[in-house]
């Protein structure tokens, strides 16, 4: 039985190491972007009172951090020969992540201030929708260029 089970996780590591697991690799990343994001915001609205729209701009730009770092190493395995290759792609993610920020921004404005849902509810509902965008835009437009393949 240990042989089976040291199977089937080397299976699973080799997996989420090959090119194939580049999805499960962001989904994971992207589970723990949201965490940031969240709590960060959870922290400053309910912890210490910050208004709703300032705790989601702080908390939306430390995510954005976060993800850059993550989705280079850890995801897209983004490698940049250059400091000018490296500042490219760094503005290319902001941009992205820019455009996806103001989505989720006013995603949680319409969802709160218009459609009055609760707060927590509605930034969660924001984060669904920037996830799936800032998958295709990282995928296609940022890291596009900058890959290494395999594990």
């Amino acid at each position: 039985m240990t042989g089976r089970i040291k199977s089937a996780v080397q299976s699973a590591i080799a997996l989420v190491r090959g090119p194939k697991g580049e999805s499960l690799r962001y989904v994971f990343i992207g589970g723990c972007t949201t965490l940031v994001d969240y709590v960060t915001y959870h922290l400053l609205v309910r912890g210490l009172g910050m208004g709703v729209t300032a705790g989601n701009v702080i908390s939306t730009v430390l995510a954005i951090v976060f993800a850059y770092v993550t989705n280079k190493t850890v995801v897209f395995r983004s490698r940049t020969a250059t400091a000018a290759g490296t500042a490219a792609e760094l503005l290319r993610f902001v941009t992205a992540r820019l455009l996806t920020m103001a989505l989720e921004i006013g995603g949680v404005y319409l969802f709160v201030n218009i459609l009055g849902q609760d707060d927590r509810l509605g930034k969660m509902e924001a984060i669904v929708l920037v996830v799936i965008a800032n998958y295709f835009l990282s995928k296609f437009l940022v890291f596009k260029q900058n890959r290494r393949t395999g594990g």
